[in-house]
């Protein structure tokens, strides 16, 4: 047996068994496996449950999207970006609950696709040919590819081959003029290979390098002087756009090879993160873009903005195999995804905030657009309500993915299983994955075989895990000290074969220097905010979709009291309760944490939001007092950056 920490695993070959990149794109780190081999179990499965019995599963019956007389039904009508926003997350849950309703109610608008297909290659809507928008077909590519991979439908490859032919003849000057469609066209880039790698037909390489060349520069610096002075009208500072748009440059490097490219990615995170990101829960404030001066926890970002960032970290995952992709993914699906919905996933809002009070309906919030965009509503927000339904689908087919030396790769801990070919031979296995991750520290696996084979085992150990340990069979532990990177286990497995993961999740304080060193917490994969009770208030709507605003009914503007040259000083674990049905609500949070803290009397409302954090140190002579921490996806009102008064030594 043989137990070492590797970077990524190897990426010098193609994978055996599965689809991945074809000669002479560079074959991939990992490589996502056909749909069906993984199945969720406890509250992962619930998760998808409650998508199918809440919004995105009985969608068509309030969105003015999906009615018969859709443009992507009749080609008469208007059919833009909705249908399949909804569509690409909805067939990828029903395949994956095996619901044969749903399923049926998929297949019925991926006919209506392919069917819609004209002579020469061009489908959809006519009008969105008249007016030369090939975006909402991107998002539809995405649905023909899953559609495929679930069936083996020839006619995907067909049609899919007839359409880029029609780009392919299409004059430079007139693909992707401009608008979404440019600044997405990594989309399309991204189809053309999936295609590729099915056929091999090397002209659609030619497309690639066409496609590259018209799709917007992401490729240099996003933030720039001149668009910050120009911020409204520069549409790179949009945040679904960014979420998108970043990752491209590292798309085409599989064709190129140029690695400054995959330094291009990087750069660019790390530029609007540290820029608008100086808070918890993985995401940006961009409301709905982002704009200079406006980079504190408040502004929040966009629902679409969360799902499209988890696929862009899970599309760069393939392609780097880097540990670090799924750090990024996993926090925001564990911390800032679920509170974007109610508990029970029939109603959502438009933006989400680390530092969010309010979620009513005044629209006295001080947000680039105008209205309600913080209240619960099934009814608003056109683009979120269809595309939030592929976030939970994508994460889960990304739980794990396998490795080109025929092993196969833990990404995403959640209880599930997974079937898979392991070793030289593509031996049958099976893994099921025990664990109540991320409310629990503790990783079970179980390998199940026909016969014994040798292959790897990679195990993600996230970068926040400073310290591992791992057991094969109850065998003394071995400990792991490389965050960031794998645990690559090779040995020749038998059926009933046990390893166990556990990792520390110990407290820790982080401050945030773009925002006067405020400071949040966390522990291991969540981030904790301020437990503030919820009036839950009926805002409209109708009994079976209610909208609803969440007022505040206990105080929220606190200071925590930390000694900075120990600032974990103090901060408990007081409560651990049994994972719920769903784990991401205020009442079943199943962790909670507790901490010294000090009421911040000049640290007000403003309007009906949260005002900015005030730097750090504050003085406040208000008694110190315990406060109660929950996980950040539990608190749909939360602060999760806090201004701190210093420690009193002695005390």
């Amino acid at each position: 047996m043989e137990i070492k920490t590797v970077k990524t695993p190897p990426s010098d070959r193609l994978s055996p068994f599965y689809t991945g990149n074809k000669p002479p794109l560079r074959p991939n780190a990992l490589v996502k496996l056909p749909p069906g081999q993984i199945e969720p179990r406890g509250w992962l499965l619930s998760q998808l449950k409650l998508m199918a019995e809440g919004l995105t599963g009985r969608l068509e019956e309030i969105s003015p999207f999906l009615r018969e007389d859709s443009g992507w039904l009749t080609l008469k009508g208007k059919g833009w970006e909705e249908m399949p926003y909804w569509l690409k997350g909805y067939l990828d849950l029903s395949y994956l609950l095996k619901d044969p309703e749903m399923i049926a109610t998929a297949r019925k608008w991926v006919e209506a696709i392919l069917k819609s297909q004209q002579p020469d290659g061009y489908f959809g809507p006519v009008e969105n040919k008249v007016n030369n928008d090939l975006w909402p077909n991107m998002v539809a590519l995405a649905c023909l590819q899953s559609y495929y991979e679930f069936t083996s439908d020839r006619r995907v490859l067909d049609f899919m081959t007839g359409y880029f032919r029609y780009q392919l003849q299409m004059p430079e000057e007139k693909l992707f003029p401009g608008s979404w469609q440019k600044l997405r066209a990594g989309e399309n880039l991204e189809s053309v290979y999936w295609l590729y790698n099915r056929t091999g037909e090397k002209w659609l390489l030619e497309l690639g390098h066409k496609i590259y060349r018209r799709t917007a520069d992401w490729a240099s610096p996003i933030l720039t002087p001149e668009r910050d002075r120009n911020w409204e009208e520069s549409s790179f500072y949009h945040g679904v756009n960014i979420a998108m748009g970043f990752r491209y440059p590292a798309v085409y490097f599989q064709q190129s090879g140029d690695a400054r490219l995959l330094e291009a990615v990087e750069n660019n995170y790390r530029q609007v993160m540290d820029s608008y990101g100086q808070q918890p829960g993985g995401m940006f404030g961009a409301d709905e873009n982002i704009r200079p001066g406006y980079n504190d926890p408040r502004q929040g970002a966009e629902t679409c903005t969360m799902v499209e960032f988890m696929n862009s970290f899970e599309s760069l995952l393939k392609i780097t195999g880097e540990v670090v992709q799924a750090d990024r993914a996993e926090e925001i699906a564990l911390n800032s995804l679920p509170a974007a919905l109610t508990p029970d996933l029939k109603g959502l809002h438009y933006l989400t905030a680390a530092n969010l009070i309010s979620c009513d309906i005044s629209g006295e919030h001080d947000f680039q657009n105008s209205g309600a965009l913080v209240s619960y509503d099934p009814w608003k927000y056109r683009c979120c309500q269809h595309n939030v339904a592929f976030g939970w689908p994508y994460y889960v087919e990304h739980l794990w993915l396998a490795t080109p030396d025929g092993g196969i790769a833990a990404i995403f801990y959640g209880p599930s299983s997974v079937s898979f070919k392991a070793g030289e031979k593509g031996i049958p296995a099976r893994i099921v994955q025990d664990t109540d991750y991320p409310f629990e520290t503790r990783i079970d696996l179980t390998i199940f075989l026909e016969e014994p084979v040798e292959f790897p085992v990679y195990l993600r150990l996230p970068g926040w895990a400073e310290k591992a340990w791992l057991s094969i069979n109850g065998s003394r532990e071995v400990e792991l000290k490389n965050p960031g990177e794998y645990a690559a286990v090779r040995r020749f497995w038998k059926n009933g074969d046990r390893i166990t993961l556990l990792l520390n999740q110990p407290v820790k304080v982080h401050f945030w220097p773009g925002i006067g060193q405020a400071a949040s917490v966390r522990r291991g994969p969540l981030w904790y905010s301020l437990e503030i009770k919820e009036e839950w208030k009926r805002a409209g709507g109708t009994d079976d979709w209610p909208a609803w605003e969440v007022l505040p009914a206990s105080p929220w503007n606190y200071a925590l009291v930390l000694d900075p040259q120990n600032p974990e000083k103090g901060i408990e674990l007081i409560e651990k309760r049994s994972v719920s049905y769903q784990p991401f609500s205020h009442e079943r949070a199943p962790l909670v944490l507790k901490v010294r803290a000090k009421r911040l009397p000049q640290w007000k409302e403003e309007g009906r939001m949260v005002g900015r954090v005030p730097p750090s140190p504050v003085l406040t002579e208000a008694a110190e007092e315990d406060i109660r921490l929950i996980p950040m996806g539990c608190a749909r009102l939360r602060i999760t950056c806090f201004p701190w008064v210093k420690w009193k030594q002695g005390r």
